[in-house]
């Protein structure tokens, strides 16, 4: 683990290679109606589940409530070497839903990123913002046919890989008891960053036509440009939601290699929210790239929520 030393050199390098963007240019802007950002509550209580005691059987209390029809048929994770998660149908969205467990703040308002046993509250801030932070070609075990230009977080590949198989078995059961084609990943976070994995492992995994989707709420960059592309092309309605002037979404920085796929949603406001054109390869003042040029700049707090009026973490339970 690192010392709080080489955290505030790390964070002051980060600050001042994060002040100069690696490309310039104007990102158009689509403001949502309340009702159009409100079509995503369901996705957010589902994210907000994952957090929650009693998950397991969906009786996790306000957030299980808010999609009470909601069929679990596989639930895991240990709060330590692997992240919560879970898997069902949901009926009244006609889509299978799989679930990943986040980061969360501790009692001294830090933010615990889980990549297995032993992390403690600083875990989140050294992995994302290490200036030696790995990028990883993806196991074409799980990825087939993908090139090895296609690279991501080493530790979010690994948390990924520890549950990816037995996933993709309950999806496909799902697929064929339920007679459907629709899959929508969620999480917030660090599960926001295995939805963002999940999605490009369905579509290459799942029969074609399969319909895959994915909204994601305060993800961190997941991989490189090569990455975010094959998201564009295999999930052009993945969506990432981002509030306010949350810093997380901000790294790891671009100028290690990272980048965002299209989807960005942005909350400047409570009210007012737009739809981010393109990758975050441009900058635009209403976008999280530019509200927020650096972690300096950030809020903590906001990565927590609220999204259209739900806090998404364990106090949110």
């Amino acid at each position: 683990m690192y010392s709080s030393s080489w955290l505030i050199v790390a964070l002051s390098t980060l600050s001042s290679c994060l002040a100069t963007p690696l490309a310039m240019g104007r990102r158009t802007v689509t403001s949502l109606s309340t009702a159009q950002f409100s079509s995503f509550a369901p996705y957010t209580q589902f994210a907000r589940a994952a957090y929650c005691d009693g998950f397991q059987d969906w009786t996790c209390g306000a957030a299980c409530d808010a999609n009470a029809d909601f069929e679990v048929s596989l639930a895991g994770g240990d709060d330590s070497d692997i992240q919560n998660y879970f898997v069902g149908f949901s009926p009244s969205l006609s889509s299978i839903i799989v679930a990943h467990e986040g980061t969360d703040p501790d009692s001294n308002n830090h933010i615990v990123l889980s990549l297995g046993a032993g992390t403690d509250p600083l875990q989140l801030e050294s992995d994302l913002t290490d200036v030696e932070v790995l990028l990883a070609s993806l196991d074409t075990s799980l990825f087939p046919g993908i090139s090895s230009s296609v690279q991501v977080h080493d530790g979010f590949k690994n948390e990924h890989a520890k549950t990816a198989s037995v996933i993709l078995a309950e999806v496909r059961t799902l697929m064929a008891s339920k007679n459907t084609q629709n899959v929508m990943a969620v999480g917030h976070s660090l599960g926001g960053a295995l939805a963002e994995l999940d999605v490009l492992f369905f579509a290459l995994n799942l029969p074609s036509g399969s319909n895959i989707s994915a909204v994601t709420y305060g993800t961190p960059r997941v991989g490189n440009p090569a990455f975010a592309s094959l998201i564009d092309q295999h999930v052009p309605s993945f969506k990432h939601i981002n509030n306010e002037k949350d810093l997380i979404p901000i790294v790891p920085g671009r100028f290690l290699g990272y980048a965002h796929p299209a989807g960005e949603i942005h909350i400047i406001s409570p009210g007012n929210v737009v739809l981010c054109s393109g990758d975050d390869d441009a900058t635009d003042s209403q976008c999280i790239i530019d509200t927020v040029p650096n972690i300096f700049e950030g809020d903590i707090l906001n990565h927590l929520g609220p999204y259209d009026g739900i806090s998404i973490g364990t106090l949110a339970c």
